[in-house]
């Protein structure tokens, strides 16, 4: 048996062996750090011989093959770092506490040859809330310090090279414990969850209230929208394909299961386009020209954009032509990424304030 062994410290990849008379289990193998190590699949089950995948902030993923039988492991492959100009970013697992003591998590990233102690960052916070039924599972430790620092071509992480500290993962959980749904405090949990994310930000010197960013992708959008309605948390947004007006997925969306009909308070409630007249901060929407994923067609953004621009609010609407819910045309991707880092660079850097 094995599993991604979630715990405190994060995820600790095992392998543990079931005996089916005695319905007990043995430990044989779990990942030490400082790497994150996950089996790939069995060799010699009798022999206890499997590959497996090692990496670390800095090593790019690699297999081994791990044999637990003389406790010895052999390097199968050695690909090298995809990227090694973003060599050395700084990297740290944070948890802490929203104002209703329920944990929360995140990871934050510093440009290579930054640490905490070197004064604060314009930063980016990139989030993508979840409902739980109970405190117990949204407290729950999400990913590994370990891993190695990925950056896919339309990760927020590339704003590292542009000088910015980015807050990744942020947990946004939103509970929804007895009776009640999740989505009953939407608004609430989420304007709490993002001010203790930003408040433990200003308290470790990363950044300082006055240049800090938020945004996500589809239901992270949707996200952004919300904290820029009912906060003044952050000094811009950047939302990507998102959905703005719940009534246009009047049968639930995400774990939402009631109809428009059966809650229109709550449909109302969590819709940023129902509040566009109190977005005051500036916001970039983004928009594959073709998304055919359910919930998010562009003219959610296109809707969105015009509420906003009829209350004078601060935005611009990018659609990329050709592209559906993700981006992958090399010149979608660059511009997506220009866009993103003028924006910051115009309304988020200090040092290029009015």
């Amino acid at each position: 048996m094995s599993g991604i062994g979630a715990s405190p410290k994060g995820d600790l990849p095992f392998v543990d062996e079931f005996e089916i008379s005695s319905q007990s289990s043995t430990r044989l193998w779990r990942c030490e750090s400082p790497f994150y190590e996950r089996v790939i699949g069995m060799v010699d089950k009798n022999k206890k011989i499997f590959i497996t995948s090692r990496e670390a902030k800095d090593l790019q993923p690699n297999y081994f093959l791990r044999n637990l039988s003389d406790n010895t492991d052999k390097a199968l492959t050695a690909f090298p770092h995809p990227y090694p100009q973003m060599k050395g970013l700084y990297k740290e697992m944070l948890t802490y506490k929203r104002n209703d003591g329920v944990d929360l998590s995140a990871t934050i990233y510093l440009p290579s040859g930054r640490k905490p102690g070197d004064g604060p960052l314009p930063l980016l916070v990139w989030a993508y809330p979840r409902e739980f039924k109970t405190s117990k599972a949204a407290s729950q430790v999400v990913g590994s310090p370990h891993r190695f620092s990925r950056i896919s071509p339309t990760s927020p992480l590339v704003m590292l090279s542009y000088g910015y500290a980015v807050l990744m993962g942020a947990t946004m959980p939103i509970i929804g414990e007895g009776d009640s749904e999740p989505n009953d405090r939407f608004v609430q949990q989420l304007v709490s969850s993002a001010q203790a994310a930003v408040d433990l930000m200003v308290e470790k010197n990363i950044t300082t209230r006055d240049q800090v960013a938020i945004g996500g992708h589809s239901y992270g959008a949707f996200m952004t929208a919300n904290l820029l309605s009912h906060s003044d948390i952050f000094q811009a947004g950047i939302a990507r394909s998102g959905a703005y007006n719940r009534s246009l997925t009047p049968f639930g969306f995400q774990s939402e299961q009631r109809t428009f009909w059966e809650a229109p308070e709550i449909y109302f409630a969590m819709s940023p386009f129902m509040h566009a007249h109190k977005v005051n901060e500036p916001i970039l929407l983004i928009h594959g020209e073709v998304d055919n994923n359910s919930g998010t067609f562009p003219v959610q953004s296109k809707r969105y954009y015009h509420a906003l621009k009829g209350h004078g609010a601060t935005t611009r609407l990018v659609m990329l032509p050709h592209e559906s819910h993700g981006y992958r045309a090399r010149e979608s991707i660059m511009h997506m990424l220009w866009e993103t880092a003028s924006w910051l660079d115009k309304y988020v850097k200090k040092d290029q304030k009015d």
